[in-house]
């Protein structure tokens, strides 16, 4: 009984404090609303009265919708006092466009505050001069603001003139203009720019124009009149480009150009690069000729990348040897296949020794070759051991408490920021002890991603947390696939974000297109829903098991096209049956080929989290795609 009457008493202390909390929300609610209404004084009254982490955006809400000279002691007071943090800008820029527009030239530069905004740095500069600045100094920073491939605003106009008529618009600063313009495909400026060159040399500026459009005009060595070292600039930008598109006309173009021009060292080896890259990953039978001309020093991650990946494709075991073999910072990925190239020659003990050390790494490639080994994975996993203190003291923080009730709120996009400065200002331990907090609030895109930042890896129950577990169970049986497969894909898609959108507008925990919720939901899925996580993983996991019977049952192949997309990956599948892990290494995107790649490796995580001997990559191993 006692233990009865204990049990309601904690229910109801945690339901006074829930509707405390509600209460209190509101409170900063309506003061905001007040505050964005415009009511001085009634803002004034509840804002006095409101005891709330958030008090500051009820501020920041009156002075940004209503910055006025009245308000003036007060508006600089709260950009005092709130500078660098994500309440300074909103207002900031409010009343420095206020002031500009209002001519009030020393306010506005005693106001200002470096930025990336070019009207407001135009504007500063211009007010400076104005002041009796000394010209040349000021002057001196104005190029970095002309020189760019995009118009920039009206406001700068002033400026850039007095600039040019200090003479600073120089020949070299026009042509360096020109380049940029046309590369960023900004055609309008560039008819503008054309008008600042040289009578002599206007038609450059038409024909940077014409092969931006058209890369194969680098090819019409007609169109090349003086053969000087603008219009080789011209043609090796444009050969650049048309390898992309005809790699035979730009490798003869290219030939007959290097006889037109005297180009630089420089240019010479960036054309190497991109013939060889561009080559490689086109699979063209001259890869090979133009990777032997960029030197070792040259050979980055991408190069490298996609000449092992023209080698497996011709199961060259000799030449990746003698690739890899003696080369250093090897990436894992190299260490392997250096080590498969051993083994198919029948070199097991090389191969071995490679394999053994790589089987105790968390990744992939470690998991691919335990699994090679038949040796268990292994985490490395370490158990976060905090100061005493520590996680207190920064859940008191005002950026925590402000994160919080942002959340609280669903203010996401505001939440991120001001986690986000948080971090900034933290040490490293306090970043730590922040993540730990963001896991326990289910924040667990921020503990992820702050982990990532401080490259604290090993703690592997914070970057793989149990989250949503009980939605992932309910769906994954409901739409029977694996349960450590669907929590791979949204712990790789969003980071488990529910609120979490695409570039591509894809969205909520596993990153669902609204077209393709409704093919699978055989009715529109409102964006609303999409962000639930209940239907986000319902939908999410039903789709999954589409993709896994489109595929007959190939979780790589279903993978992949979660990514891609199935038809894409159709497309992929070669005629001759191959091993499966040849097959992920030869995906032509690179997206896709690490997407896969993470989430088997996400999904080893999560198995072996859950105390199963299972390596999921040994399916792999024995798999065989195509054919």
């Amino acid at each position: 009984m006692k233990r009865f009457i204990h049990v309601l008493l904690a229910a109801s202390l945690l339901h006074a404090s829930s509707a405390s909390l509600a209460s209190d929300n509101d409170d900063f609610l309506e003061a905001e609303k007040v505050a964005w209404s415009g009511n001085y004084k009634e803002f004034k009254r509840l804002n006095s009265q409101l005891d709330h982490p958030l008090k500051p955006y009820v501020e920041m809400a009156f002075y940004k919708r209503h910055p006025q000279l009245k308000y003036q002691t007060e508006i600089e007071r709260f950009l005092s006092v709130y500078q660098n943090t994500p309440l300074e800008w909103p207002v900031r820029r409010a009343w420095l466009n206020y002031l500009a527009k209002r001519g009030r030239k020393a306010d506005f530069v005693a106001n200002y505050q470096p930025t990336s905004d070019a009207q407001l740095k135009c504007q500063y500069l211009d007010f400076q001069l104005q002041l009796g600045a000394p010209e040349r100094a000021i002057l001196a920073q104005v190029a970095d603001l002309w020189v760019v491939g995009q118009s920039q605003p009206k406001q700068c106009d002033s400026l850039f003139a007095k600039w040019r008529d200090a003479g600073m618009q120089t020949p070299q600063r026009v042509w360096q203009r020109v380049g940029l313009a046309a590369r960023e495909g900004e055609h309008h400026l560039l008819r503008y720019l054309k008008t600042l060159l040289p009578n002599n040399e206007r038609y450059l500026a038409d024909l940077y124009s014409a092969v931006r459009k058209d890369p194969s005009a680098a090819a019409g060595l007609y169109r090349f009149k003086n053969k000087s070292s603008k219009e080789a600039e011209i043609a090796h930008y444009g050969v650049k480009r048309l390898v992309w598109r005809d790699p035979e006309l730009a490798i003869r173009a290219w030939t007959k150009l290097d006889n037109m021009f005297t180009f630089t060292d420089e240019q010479r080896q960036e054309i190497n690069y991109a013939f060889a890259y561009a080559l490689a990953v086109k699979q063209h039978d001259e890869a090979k000729f133009w990777l032997n001309k960029v030197p070792d020093a040259g050979h980055d991650k991408k190069l490298m990348q996609w000449h092992l990946a023209n080698m497996l494709r011709e199961q060259d075991w000799p030449g990746i040897s003698a690739y890899f073999t003696n080369k250093t910072n090897l990436s894992n990925g190299h260490k392997y296949w250096l080590a498969y190239s051993y083994f198919r020659q029948g070199r097991a003990q090389e191969a071995q020794n490679i394999w053994l050390p790589l089987a105790q790494q968390r990744d992939y490639y470690g998991f691919l070759a335990a699994a090679r080994l038949d040796q268990p994975v292994n985490l490395n996993s370490k158990q976060l051991m905090l100061p005493p203190g520590l996680k207190e003291k920064v859940a008191q923080a005002p950026g925590f408490k402000r994160a919080k009730r942002l959340h609280e709120l669903k203010r996401y996009t505001s939440a991120r920021r001001e986690w986000n400065y948080l971090i900034d200002t933290s040490s490293e331990a306090e970043k730590l002890a922040a993540s730990v907090l963001a896991g326990e609030q289910g924040w667990h895109d921020s503990t992820i991603f702050t982990l990532a930042r401080i490259k604290a890896w090993d703690y592997v129950d914070l970057r793989f947390p149990d989250a949503f577990t009980d939605l992932f169970k309910r769906y994954s049986r409901r739409n029977k696939v694996d349960m450590d497969w669907s929590i791979a894909i949204a712990r790789r898609e969003s980071s488990f974000a529910p609120d979490a959108r695409s570039r591509a507008n894809a969205r909520g925990l596993m990153q669902l297109l609204p077209s393709t919720a409704k093919y699978i939901n055989r009715s529109t899925v409102s964006s609303r829903r999409l962000y639930e996580p209940s239907t986000n993983i319902n939908l999410g996991t039903k789709y999954l098991k589409y993709l896994e019977g489109k595929t007959n049952g190939n979780q790589v192949l279903a993978t992949a096209s979660y990514n891609a997309g199935y038809h894409r990956v159709r497309k992929w599948l070669p005629d001759q049956a191959m091993p499966a892990e040849l097959w992920i290494e030869l995906i032509p995107y690179r997206e896709t080929r690490d997407y896969v790649k993470n989430v088997f490796a996400y999904r080893q995580v999560y198995l072996t989290k859950q105390g199963k001997n299972e390596n999921i990559l040994a399916s792999i191993l024995d798999m065989r795609i195509g054919g």
